[in-house]
């Protein structure tokens, strides 16, 4: 939150009062890097000389209007545009979304809600998307991590005197990798997704190849066995990765606790 609020914010308002007032609950809020201009001439001079980051504008300005000023901004910049007007007729507000503005408040307002919604457009355009985490999940002594695209099998531990050679389950160890190809990647993911349940032919030839089953049968196949070679101890008897019959496929995860 605190880069957000380091972000650099331009007010444009021909009303003085207004944008002291604006500025002042702004830099309360923890907003630092606030600029300020009165019309057209002066809001287009500073988008190009500081860059703002976020545009608060009114429409009433004493050159021209918040409308035609963001059709200029548009020709060569994507910055937020937040809309603060007297004018509050649905006309308007559509004009001013439809033109690319990202909100728009009518005055007058609360200076809360436009915190809120300053705030809100900040974290949408420059807040990066959290991206899920694919996920690691144990298939008998294999591991199947999504997140590194492999699959790890259990090695064998050979104790100290080499008197003994046992599996290590509780130490996690896996001495065998095998990595995934881009198309075992999405088909073991959509299987892991519907775990347990059936998942049709169609099904996984739309997430592999965005196509039905028909035209793809033999290489959903192909797929298949080489998934199972390496996720099944015997891939011609397996055991997670069954075939249901004149449907599709299941994988068996035992759900963990």
């Amino acid at each position: 939150m605190e880069e957000l609020k380091n972000k650099k914010l331009l007010l444009v308002d021909d009303e003085r009062d207004l944008r002291e007032m604006v500025d002042g609950f702004l830099r309360k809020e923890g907003f630092t890097r606030i600029y300020q201009a009165a019309t057209c001439a002066e809001a287009l001079e500073l988008t190009r000389s500081i860059r703002p980051e976020m545009i608060i504008l009114d429409i009433m300005l004493p050159d021209g209007d918040g409308f035609s000023l963001l059709s200029a901004l548009r020709q060569h910049t994507s910055v937020p545009v937040l809309f603060l007007s007297a004018r509050g007729e649905d006309a308007d507000r559509l004009l001013g979304l439809g033109l690319g503005a990202d909100d728009y408040l009518a005055k007058p307002f609360l200076p809360r809600e436009l915190v809120l919604r300053l705030t809100a457009i900040l974290r949408r355009v420059y807040t990066p998307p959290q991206q899920e985490k694919r996920p690691v999940f144990q298939l008998g002594s294999r591991l199947v991590d999504l997140e590194s695209g492999v699959v790890r099998r259990e090695g064998l531990h050979r104790e100290h005197g080499g008197k003994q050679e046992q599996e290590h389950k509780h130490e996690q160890k896996y001495e065998h990798e095998q990595p995934l190809t881009a198309k075992e990647l999405v088909l073991l993911a959509k299987f892991y997704e519907n775990r347990n349940r059936i998942v049709t032919n169609d099904a996984l030839c739309q997430a592999a190849w965005n196509d039905d089953y028909y035209g793809y049968e033999n290489t959903l196949m192909v797929h298949i066995r080489r998934i199972r070679e390496k996720i099944e101890d015997t891939p011609s008897d397996p055991q997670h990765l069954l075939t249901v019959r004149g449907l599709g496929y299941k994988l068996l995860v035992k759900e963990e606790g």
